[in-house]
């Protein structure tokens, strides 16, 4: 009765189904993963936003990683700016997504140590290879408030580090770089400056990030292991279904094969 089950078609259709099931509910608890590692995120921006700045330097140090619980975590420095050495992150998008440059200013700190700062956006109005104009921050002995970030990376960013690129341009912040750049001791990570203010709009300081979004991870999840539900069920309704077919063609080839046998030979 299912001997059609060993045929070529239905093997490789079998097959094919036995392969979808694991990869459909890999591909759901995958997202499942993404959806808690958003929440868990959220959670770290949210209570890092939400705490008092601490100094810096207690959460960082020269060629330290920042712990996944330390990022955007309010923090504050002192010492001046040294633009001498400032230098601009290539293909970075403000809030209009219009693409420009972050500018990147290392922040002396007040025992001669760095702390790398990301100043803010500023566009683009010139070619790509020129140095664009960056508005002066202030000068003197002043004291930096910011979002403390992880070192950026290809891994994590997607974004490759370009070499041979345009003097003072860079694809990415890294303070292992920018350490062997300028040759003194930096903190690990940088931050994103939120005070003071610019005098005038720019550069344009890079808003908080979103955190109350969860994304579409957890039906996604869903949808997957629906699929990986409905593909045994399909496979089942579609046996059931060739079963039947046959069996209706051999009913009325044996309903047809008596009248066939009673017709009179030709002479």
């Amino acid at each position: 009765m299912y001997r059609f089950l060993l045929s070529r078609q239905w093997v490789i259709l079998t097959l094919v189904a036995l392969v979808l099931v694991p990869t459909m509910i890999k591909l759901g608890f995958w997202q499942l993963h993404r959806h808690e590692h958003k929440v868990a995120l959220n959670t770290v921006i949210s209570d890092s936003l939400a705490a008092k700045p601490v100094p810096a330097e207690t959460l960082t140090a020269p060629g330290r990683h920042i712990r996944h619980d330390d990022l955007y975590r309010r923090v504050s420095a002192e010492g001046h700016f040294d633009t001498a050495h400032e230098e601009v992150v290539r293909r970075r998008t403000n809030s209009d997504g219009e693409v420009g440059y972050h500018v990147l200013t290392p922040f002396v700190l007040t025992d001669g140590r760095v702390l790398m700062v990301n100043r803010g956006w500023v566009p683009a109005d010139g070619a790509q290879t020129a140095f664009p104009k960056i508005p002066a921050p202030e000068r003197g002995e002043i004291t930096v408030t910011g979002r403390l970030m992880a070192d950026q990376t290809t891994a994590d960013s997607g974004i490759k580090n370009v070499r041979g690129l345009p003097d003072r341009q860079v694809m990415l912040i890294n303070s292992e770089q920018q350490a062997q750049r300028l040759g003194k001791e930096v903190l690990g990570g940088y931050v994103e400056q939120t005070a003071p203010r610019p005098r005038g709009d720019s550069p344009e300081l890079i808003p908080d990030p979103e955190h109350s979004d969860i994304g579409p991870h957890m039906a996604y999840a869903i949808q997957w292991w629906l699929f990986s539900a409905g593909v045994p069920f399909g496979w089942v309704v579609l046996v059931r279904r060739e079963r039947r077919d046959r069996a209706e063609a051999v009913s009325a080839a044996a309903e047809t094969a008596p009248e066939e046998e009673a017709e009179p030979a030709s002479v």
